[in-house]
């Protein structure tokens, strides 16, 4: 399927229709009861359900061609189908369905003296162009958000995934035309041509939003080259904050849970601070747990004095997203020194204190400059599901136009509708 496309017409052309019917599926779905996209995804949840065996069918093809493009076996877990995961994936449908309909809602509303209602109203932001990893989840999951959303979606995933992703919008072709959901507002993208991406990304007078989702690599690519306003984040450099008041058992188990819960997202700790005061008792502790798990730990002289087998960190250490067995360290005289360390070093993704002191707390999260603040919980959290906002398509560390998980909410905008009756401006 990939190479019959890349070969029977020319690229460009190829993606200038690709963007130009997501265009016309986004105008047909601004026109589509909540209701309608609800029925649409619980019918695809029940034949995803159905069709267990034709999908993992389907993965063991990706399974199979996984080691010739280098995969790691981490990556190719994470590419893995199973009937458990399939499941999993119609669960995440129906929850989307269950949210409540974003698209239409008032968010605001005046009464001007001279009587118009001023009212300003969600609205899609029209075709989302989706570049993403190889987890075949992700394909159900993207294609949910953006539709619930009145968005069409253009799927450019990876190509070891390709035989899972392709069965996956299948199953949503199918249901789509049981409920007058227009095809084309779920489009996968059918050449493993790397070029195609630098295509779509010119095509801002059809396409949105660009939303990347992978390596820092191809995210610095697609935000240099997009058209379009992008939803990103680069990396996850993120910290946790041991605080002179925090309880050594919390600080134990949230840095560890932050750090080896799973090493390689980009929710993950990746550095520890430790305020001076106690880092003689706290320090020791924390990094034998951390160590007792695989956990290298890189740190200033300090924590290298306080944790046996500690290496010395240097500065580009404290910047480094490691998504692998490595920590780095550093004792802070003060509260100040670790938001000054944090906003320095961090990737503004996800920052935590521990600690049993409110106002350093209340300190913390107002200062820091991250998406995402925990008081006394894992950076784990920093997740759509968790949040509940349902599945997310990404966690942004812009300032515009989203910040954090991306969700519902967030796959939209606004426009302001004004009631008047007969009025004219003096």
């Amino acid at each position: 399927m990939h190479m019959a496309i890349a070969e029977s017409t020319e690229l460009d052309t190829y993606c200038l229709n690709l963007a130009r019917r997501a265009k016309e599926a986004a105008a047909q779905l601004v026109s589509l009861s909540g209701e309608r996209k609800n029925r649409w995804l619980r019918d695809s949840a029940a034949l995803l359900r159905e069709r267990t065996d034709r999908l993992v069918a389907a993965n063991a093809l990706d399974l199979q061609a996984a080691p010739g493009f280098g995969l790691t076996d981490a990556q190719i877990d994470r590419l893995r189908l199973t009937p458990k995961g399939i499941a999993a994936i119609a669960t995440a449908l129906e929850e989307i369905a269950a949210l409540p309909e974003p698209i239409g809602e008032v968010m605001e509303s005046t009464v001007r003296p001279n009587g118009l209602d001023v009212q300003k109203v969600r609205v899609p932001l029209g075709v989302v162009l989706f570049i993403y990893e190889s987890r075949p989840n992700v394909t159900a999951d993207a294609a949910a958000l953006c539709v619930k959303s009145g968005n069409a979606v253009i799927l450019r995933g990876g190509k070891e995934a390709a035989h899972s992703s392709r069965a996956v919008v299948e199953t949503l072709h199918e249901t789509a035309s049981r409920h007058g959901i227009p095809a084309d507002a779920v489009q996968l993208v059918a050449t493993s041509d790397r070029a195609a991406v630098g295509h779509l990304l010119k095509l801002n007078q059809y396409i949105d939003l660009a939303i990347p989702r992978g390596g820092e690599g191809l995210i610095r690519r697609v935000a240099a080259e997009a058209t379009m306003p992008v939803i990103k984040h680069y990396a996850g450099n993120c910290h946790v904050y041991v605080d002179r008041s925090a309880k050594l058992d919390s600080a134990v188990e949230i840095t560890v849970n932050a750090k080896c819960h799973r090493l390689g997202v980009c929710n993950a700790a990746e550095s520890l601070l430790i305020h001076a005061d106690v880092a003689a008792e706290y320090l020791p502790a924390i990094g034998a747990a951390l160590q007792a798990r695989g956990i290298e730990i890189r740190g200033d002289e300090r924590t290298c004095e306080l944790v046996p087998g500690g290496k010395e960190a240097t500065d580009e250490d404290y910047f480094t997203e490691y998504l692998a067995p490595v920590i780095s360290a550093k004792v802070v005289g003060s509260l100040d020194e670790a938001i000054r360390h944090i906003n320095h070093y961090s990737s503004q993704h996800t920052e935590a204190i521990v600690t049993n002191d409110l106002d350093a707390a209340r300190e913390f999260a107002r200062r820091i400059d991250s998406s995402a603040v925990m008081i006394n919980a894992s950076t784990r959290f920093n997740d759509g599901g968790e949040f509940g906002l349902g599945a997310e398509i990404g966690i942004s560390t812009d300032k515009f136009h989203a910040r954090g998980p991306c969700g519902l909410k967030e796959l939209t905008s606004y426009k302001y509708v004004v009631y008047g009756n007969g009025q004219v401006r003096e």
